[in-house]
């Protein structure tokens, strides 16, 4: 298959594995920061191929993972009220909060309904005039754009029983985030390539001339992935620290001016708690001035997001690199994809889904 085939071929990627093998010269640990890329890294065995002294830790690059337990709890609080139309991607659906989750929601008679975008959401708000439609919008950068189409369009045609559970992530502060822990082990990042399509470039630049980190823009196949590594680990050899794009088939350093445009007039960046981080300066988009009346939690007059309760899962380590998932001791015993304890062995890019998907024989 022409532009995905050339990406998985096999010689290629164990050419770039003996290229990075042959540049490497003492311990490097690099972190991928898109549970796409990790998915890629665990279903091919890349880290395999890699020298032992190259570590790969796997990042905050899930939205679903990053999403804190108080605001599943928000949702589960909405979905519950009568004329309500609550909806969200599937993934989120056997997200657990602190006692239950949508599913369960739903099989005790709230209309929880699984979309495949925002304007799905809306057109059930133009079919259901006298019920509440609440979207539940997580992810990055890459599916804001379409978050804030759906009410730019609801306020074109005033449908106001429209409205958004937001919980969108920003990575640049995330990034900023990581590098200021005080454990903090991670020499590079390989940047998900899908939010660079929309965000370019760019913000990155202020974060590797503070910190002279690589940060290398990185696609999602086999060969993208090797390809960021061997940028990260040239760079470091050279004792360089600078953004570097080896996605240039999707990502520009401006980004998409245009969904740019359309995120700065909907949403501006607010302090947000993400899973396992805490709250993060600017780490999130809320709905700004006018757009907030398309807010479920002051519609529906939420409290704060309760803070995230301790517990057996310890996603909040896998999602900062500290662990790796089969280092958790609830990893494929109490915890496993049909009955998970966290985000991160629900979500299709999570990391324990991973793990357990393609390399249970670890744990």
């Amino acid at each position: 298959m022409k532009y995905v085939s050339e990406y998985r071929d096999a010689a290629t990627v164990q050419t770039l594995a003996q290229r990075i093998a042959a540049a490497v010269t003492r311990p490097w640990v690099l972190m991928e920061v898109c549970g796409g890329q990790t998915h890629a890294i665990v279903k091919h065995g890349l880290d395999r191929l890699l020298p032992a002294s190259l570590e790969l830790i796997h990042g905050p690059g899930c939205p679903v993972c990053v999403t804190p337990q108080g605001v599943i709890d928000q949702a589960l609080e909405i979905a519950a009220e009568k004329d309500v139309i609550f909806c969200s991607f599937g993934d989120m659906l056997r997200v657990p909060g602190s006692r239950t989750d949508l599913l369960a929601v739903k099989a005790q008679g709230g209309d929880v309904r699984m979309v495949y975008s925002p304007l799905d959401a809306l057109e059930l708000a133009r079919i259901h005039p006298h019920q509440q439609v609440v979207f539940f919008s997580v992810g990055f950068e890459t599916t804001a754009p379409t978050t804030a189409m759906a009410v730019r369009q609801a306020e074109a045609e005033g449908i106001d029983n429209f409205s958004l559970l937001v919980s969108h992530v920003r990575v640049p502060p995330a990034l900023e985030a990581l590098l200021a822990a005080p454990d903090n082990r991670v020499q590079g990042f390989l940047a998900a390539g899908h939010v660079c399509a929309v965000m370019g470039y760019w913000e990155y630049e202020p974060i590797t001339a503070a910190h002279n980190v690589p940060i290398v823009v990185t696609g999602f196949e086999p060969v993208d992935v090797l390809r960021g590594v061997l940028g990260c680990v040239e760079q470091l050899e050279q004792g360089r620290g600078e953004v570097e794009n080896c996605y240039g088939r999707a990502v520009k350093r401006d980004g998409n001016a245009v969904a740019q445009q359309l995120l700065g007039q909907i949403f501006e960046p607010v302090d947000m708690a993400w899973r396992g981080m805490g709250v993060i300066p600017a780490g999130g988009m809320a709905l700004r001035g006018d757009y907030r009346r398309f807010d479920a939690a002051e519609r529906f007059r939420l409290g704060a997001a309760p803070a995230d309760e301790a517990g057996q899962c310890r996603s909040g380590d896998v999602l900062t690199g500290r662990i790796k998932p089969h280092q958790c001791p609830a990893f494929g015993k109490d915890c496993t994809p049909e009955h998970p304890l966290g985000a991160t062995m629900v979500s299709s890019e999570g990391a324990c889904a991973a793990y357990f998907r393609y390399r249970r024989d670890a744990a």
